[in-house]
């Protein structure tokens, strides 16, 4: 009787999740043990490395893209990893993805608390199950209808919940060829500058995405990315304080993969990426050691 071993381990990442669901425990699951250092440094700032699998994938290709992580080698000890993973593979991915790479939730609501708030997910609830990230403000949603108010909001609870967040903002095409890039990434982050205080920002990390460049294969070059990159640290620093400006980490976003990640990581201000479509690839492990050492 032949044996096809990898639907057997699939199935078996799959009937860990299904344990983990029946698990009453509030800590999170154990989980295979990883490679990197407990604490990434670079000066005063090291690296996050975001993969975004949005709304993609299956049980079975979750497990998968789990297997794929947990055999893609070590992780340089100034990276912090993250995989931000459809609420529905949340439980999966905690169940089964090595210890050294977080988990985030795509998104959490602007209530304080449980309750009569249909089709929500409360911050505290995340992190009851394990999930210690969440994405907030990303374009997509914002292009749904998700104003920049409505994203501190969101910020703000999540952070009192004892979250980290990575605060997505981003010009689209027309509003870069009109030279307003700094006046929209402005507009999203002056609500959250009213929402948080400066020890709040600690634990926020700002994802500089431009619009036209996600998903498009279009990119930012290096030197339009460090551009903008610098002038919200600027921003941040004229608005919130020069040690939160300092110490902010700023990740690029927009069509970042493997062939492209060294140039745009080795400038001053990209303090890492949030990736899309090569997150949901072995590409994604490229990104990461594409990390200046």
């Amino acid at each position: 009787m032949s044996v096809d071993l990898k639907s057997l381990s699939t199935g078996l990442l799959v009937g860990l999740a299904a344990g983990y669901l029946l698990s009453s425990a509030r800590s999170p699951p154990p989980r295979p043990p990883g490679s990197s250092a407990p604490n990434p440094s670079r000066g005063k700032r090291g690296y996050v490395v975001g993969g975004n699998w949005k709304c993609n994938g299956t049980a079975a290709s979750a497990a998968a893209l789990v297997e794929t992580l947990n055999g893609a080698g070590p992780i340089p000890e100034n990276v912090q990893v993250v995989v931000a993973v459809p609420s529905v593979h949340v439980p999966l991915v905690l169940g089964s993805l090595r210890s050294d790479i977080e988990v985030a939730a795509q998104d959490c609501g602007a209530n304080a608390k449980c309750g009569a708030f249909t089709g929500e997910i409360f911050a505290g609830q995340l992190l009851d199950l394990g999930v210690t990230w969440v994405v907030l403000g990303h374009s997509e949603r914002r292009a749904a209808g998700e104003s920049s108010a409505l994203v501190a909001d969101k910020c703000a609870v999540a952070v009192k919940e004892g979250l980290r967040v990575m605060l997505c903002v981003g010009e689209s095409l027309e509003e870069r060829e009109a030279g307003l890039t700094a006046q929209v990434v402005a507009s999203q982050l002056a609500p959250a500058a009213k929402k948080l205080s400066k020890a709040d920002w600690g634990k926020v990390v700002i994802a500089y995405e431009p619009v036209w460049a996600i998903g498009t294969g279009k990119t930012a070059t290096p030197d339009m990315a460090q551009e903008t990159h610098k002038e919200i640290r600027t921003w941040m620093s004229k608005n919130v304080g020069a040690d939160v400006a300092a110490s902010i980490q700023i990740q690029y976003g927009g069509s970042m993969k493997g062939a492209n990640a060294k140039g745009l990581l080795s400038k001053e201000d990209i303090d890492g990426g949030l990736i899309g479509g090569a997150s949901l690839t072995a590409d994604f492990f490229n990104v990461i050691n594409g990390v200046p050492m």
